[in-house]
């Protein structure tokens, strides 16, 4: 849970633009929106209200409470009140925030949810849930997600325990929420790239101590992302100054192995990246540094 602070700093939810179809935020954007809305609120007392009038009764519900803390768990962003309410969010494809300080100004477009204080205001628009939750709820939606790598008390071994039992991908097992909570494809296909493991390991074949070592590194990875506001996934050896070669243009913003670089030379050994389906999704890897 993300203590009280202060900043003056605007943030614009996930960094998209409104109607931006993109991947779901992973985790570590999460991460960081429980962090700026603690600063922004914890501890005080909100107005909530909705104009686009979807999130009434909720924000009725809300108005006037003092906001104690708030939580990231995987993609679900959780913010507690003084009268044990949980306000859960869920961006999904289109879900953003935006927030300032002093007055805040007339809505413009669909904003579900609308918090004011003495000193900050924030929006949401377009999320995929936007709810209030009961305590035993709020345990119920943590009993459905597996660990996630940016909690102190995540245990991985829950984690392993599904993986080492499943002949399903091994990249399909990643992005599945229930087994590792906050991965999105770009964090599954670079560790993977980085662990030196094909996507379509079945998950028995992973030995523990490539389990182990693979979850250091989600936890590396998206620690850093936290810090940084981007995913950056390429070691020091493979920047591109060390590297000599043009840094990368993406909307993503990060320098990665094989993330959205189908055709391209790999970083390490200068094979053509590959790009295949799975579950509905593309998956980047390396033949050869990925050939297990």
């Amino acid at each position: 849970m993300y203590p009280a602070r202060r900043s003056t700093t605007l943030v614009v939810g996930t960094g998209r633009r409104p109607g931006y179809r993109g991947p779901v935020p992973e985790g570590h954007t999460i991460h960081r929106l429980a962090a700026r809305h603690a600063e922004l609120f914890a501890g005080d007392k909100v107005i909530a209200v909705s104009p686009q009038g979807r999130f009434t009764d909720g924000a009725a519900r809300l108005s006037g409470t003092v906001l104690d803390t708030c939580e990231a768990y995987g993609k679900h962003l959780l913010h507690h009140y003084a009268d044990s309410t949980t306000l859960h969010v869920h961006l999904g494809l289109y879900g953003r925030f935006t927030d300032g300080d002093g007055e805040p100004p007339e809505p413009v477009g669909q904003v579900r949810l609308r918090l004011t204080s003495d000193r900050h205001w924030l929006d949401l628009r377009g999320p995929t849930a936007c709810e209030l939750l009961t305590p035993p709820e709020v345990a119920a939606l943590r009993g459905r997600l597996g660990p996630d790598p940016l909690r102190a008390d995540a245990d991985p071994e829950r984690a392993y325990a599904r993986i080492r039992r499943s002949g399903t991908p091994l990249a399909a097992l990643l992005l599945d929420q229930s087994v590792v909570a906050g991965t999105g494809l770009i964090f599954v296909t670079e560790a993977l790239f980085r662990a030196g493991l094909p996507p379509t390991l079945p998950g028995r074949a992973l030995t523990r101590a490539g389990w182990d070592a693979l979850w250091a590194d989600l936890v590396e990875l998206m620690t850093r992302a936290v810090a940084h506001g981007r995913i950056d996934t390429v070691r020091d050896a493979h920047l591109p100054e060390a590297m000599g070669r043009p840094a990368r243009v993406d909307r993503h913003g990060g320098e990665v192995y094989v993330y959205r670089r189908p055709g391209a030379p790999c970083h390490v050994c200068g094979s053509a990246v590959s790009r295949g389906g799975l579950a509905g999704r593309n998956l980047y890897w390396c033949p050869t540094c990925q050939a297990g």
